[in-house]
């Protein structure tokens, strides 16, 4: 039996200058909701939150955007994305029936502690989709992102990269 010695020499790698350590990494996808604004009075109001993207992935036309959604425009995303793709979507924070009946002592749905608690949650929905290789192939998702309006009659495909 041939005696074998271990090889403890190290490997050589290429060593790291100030430009790879604190340049910007090689892929980033960066998705905030923020800002909350009620709109509206009585039957008519609602919430909308800011939706921020800053990413350098190619498959995104825009480097960066900010758009303004509605709770139902979350919905509309989960519904399509669960219509057109193969990719196991989350669910979104529940709508609060609880909290949008009337004589309650708080401001249901439109208290701040709620809208926060939605906003954290909305952001949440957002990374992990966003973040899914094959849900950033998908038109809607692009759509809800980065256009200031969403044509919900739009024609169901995938994003080519550029």
């Amino acid at each position: 039996m041939a005696d074998t010695i271990a090889d403890t020499r190290r490997l050589f790698s290429k060593p790291q200058n100030l430009n790879d350590a604190y340049g910007p990494p090689s892929n980033f996808l960066e998705i905030d909701v923020s800002n909350p604004d009620t709109i509206g009075v009585g039957r008519t109001r609602y919430t909308t939150y800011e939706v921020r993207l800053k990413t350098n992935l190619p498959i995104f036309k825009l480097k960066e955007s900010s758009v303004r959604r509605r709770y139902s425009d979350f919905e509309w995303l989960r519904a399509e994305l669960e219509r057109e793709s193969k990719v196991v979507v989350p669910p979104l924070p529940g709508k609060a029936l609880f909290r949008q009946l009337p004589f309650r002592g708080d401001d249901g749905i439109f208290d701040d502690s709620f809208i926060e608690e939605r906003r954290q949650s909305l952001e949440q929905f957002l990374n992990k989709v966003a973040g899914h290789p094959l849900a950033q192939n998908e038109r809607c998702l692009h759509m809800f992102l980065q256009d200031e309006s969403l044509d919900k009659n739009y024609t169901p495909s995938k994003i080519r990269q550029a």
